[in-house]
């Protein structure tokens, strides 16, 4: 068995989905691999000084600047003439992404730079209080979205990020799920063989901000997926190319194994509202299994 490239030791929280997707992001990227990371989870769990869990060159970015960081990095490279043989990957949560990193971002992709940058989704501000993001799901209890009398939390729905990334016209755009492993490996390596600007977005449950049993990350991502919530989906050149389809089930399932959803429960008005997302994520992107595909 191969040595992993994201060593255990770290001090991520039991469960954490972000650290099992990390690992495997970087696993199908290899050694030959520049990581620039901006603060977040994985930047305070993975390399509190004066140890790290990284096997590859590793740079903390300020919480916004990651692609840009990496946009220098990859320029080096290509002065140096070793950008064929090195990945550059910049690597964000969902706050550092859709929201406060979301104009490097976009400097990044238009200026066509050959990086895939991967987004760790947890759908909040999860290490600095579990405060609501871009990507933070519609009527999610969070810190900054609270429920209340008058309140059933997040009034926004998720940031479409892919199509913002699609926008840019690259080569490239997908979103993965740490429930589906092999999955997340194939699109890593297929982002990796294509030349210019690559966009991934990830699922990872949060136990902490999303308040399930630590055990229950893979089964409670797999929900996400099963839902229509969190549709997978490949982009090339602009074009949906490939989509992970489903038998859909009821959103009920998925919320009721979290506590940011506990709210919900009682009202079914309100989960109506989550399943209309839900149905017209699978009406998008054609995601439910037909009967003659069976």
């Amino acid at each position: 068995m191969s040595k992993t490239l994201f060593n255990s030791g770290h001090t991520a929280c039991a469960g954490c989905g972000q650290s099992l997707a990390a690992r495997l992001v970087i696993d199908a990227a290899g050694p030959n691999t520049i990581v620039a990371n901006n603060t977040g989870c994985l930047e305070v769990f993975s390399t509190k000084y004066p140890e790290t869990s990284w096997g590859v060159p590793f740079i903390h970015s300020l919480f916004e600047n990651c692609a840009a960081v990496a946009s220098g990095v990859e320029s080096a490279l290509k002065y140096l003439g070793k950008a064929d043989s090195i990945n550059v990957i910049a690597q964000a949560g969902d706050g550092g992404t859709a929201d406060i990193g979301l104009q490097a971002l976009s400097g990044m992709l238009e200026r066509g730079h050959n990086i895939l940058y991967v987004c760790y989704d947890n759908e909040a501000y999860m290490n600095t209080g579990i405060q609501r993001s871009g990507l933070t799901p519609f009527d999610s209890n969070t810190t900054t979205s609270p429920i209340g009398v008058k309140s059933t939390g997040n009034i926004r729905p998720k940031k479409p990020m892919p199509e913002i990334a699609n926008a840019h016209g690259i080569p490239y755009v997908a979103t993965a799920s740490v429930a589906f492993p092999q999955d997340i490996q194939r699109k890593v390596k297929k982002a990796l063989s294509i030349k210019g600007p690559k966009y991934m977005q990830i699922h990872v449950p949060c136990p902490l901000g999303w308040r399930h049993e630590t055990n229950l990350t893979i089964a409670v991502a797999k929900l996400a997926v099963e839902t229509g919530l969190y549709p997978l989906i490949e982009y090339e050149n602009g074009i949906l190319a490939a989509k992970r389809q489903i038998t859909p089930k009821p959103v009920e399932e998925y919320l009721k194994t979290q506590g940011r959803f506990k709210h919900l429960l009682k009202n079914p008005d309100e989960i109506k509202k989550v399943q209309e997302i839900a149905d017209n994520n699978i009406k998008k992107y054609g995601l439910k299994v037909s009967e003659a595909t069976n």
